[in-house]
């Protein structure tokens, strides 16, 4: 499996057979260049313009944006409500946690969780692999928050998301806050990283990408 980090929480995961994933695609607004990859399968976590920009996907794709169990070409994804904001949605609406089968590892993108998870929450969602996590707070939950969370999750990688860069727009906290005082953290100056089970045993336990 790849996992490619195209900003802000964009990720393109292809599995080993090249079934391509691609996670909340962003317009341009947000600051990055728009990601014009073409995927199999398209999961937006909420109806905001930086995690919705359907119209630049390539190819025919399914698109999936609701809770539940879905299976596209052999992929098992489960979609969890959740909410944007820890106020039951009252400030900025709902969020679906989308978890997703790759190559017998199990991912978890969080899309733009606001509140910590719930305990019946965190059941459904079950073990998970690989955590694609956001830190930069004011529109999530925060480095704190993300820390606890990751706690709480305890995945075998975690990959920041939805964080500061020096070529976006929002005004939000940095990864360096998450990181901060964390064993076992690795920047690469790479946007991707093709993984196995096997890769657990030599990655840093949180891998922060280089957007490109």
């Amino acid at each position: 499996m790849k996992i490619k980090w195209l900003g802000h929480s964009c990720f393109l995961i292809t599995s080993s057979t090249g079934v391509r994933i691609l996670t909340d695609p962003f317009d341009e607004t947000v600051g990055y260049k728009v990601p014009e990859a073409e995927a199999d399968i398209v999961t937006t976590s909420h109806d905001h313009f930086d995690h919705n920009y359907v119209k630049a996907v390539k190819g025919e794709y399914v698109h999936i944006n609701t809770s539940g169990r879905h299976n596209v070409k052999g992929i098992e994804i489960l979609g969890v409500d959740t909410f944007h904001d820890e106020a039951g949605g009252s400030k900025r609406g709902s969020n679906v946690v989308f978890t997703y089968l790759v190559d017998g590892m199990k991912i978890c993108h969080l899309g733009d969780l606001g509140h910590i998870l719930t305990e019946e929450q965190l059941n459904q969602i079950g073990r998970v692999d690989i955590l694609l996590l956001p830190v930069g707070g004011t529109f999530t939950i925060d480095y704190r928050e993300a820390s606890e969370l990751a706690g709480k999750m305890n995945p075998r990688l975690i990959i920041p998301m939805h964080f500061k860069t020096p070529v976006m727009s929002f005004n939000i906290d940095g990864v360096d806050k998450f990181v901060a005082g964390k064993d076992s953290v690795e920047s690469i100056d790479e946007n991707e990283l093709e993984i196995t089970p096997g890769s657990f045993d030599t990655l840093a336990r949180i891998v922060v990408l280089n957007y490109e």
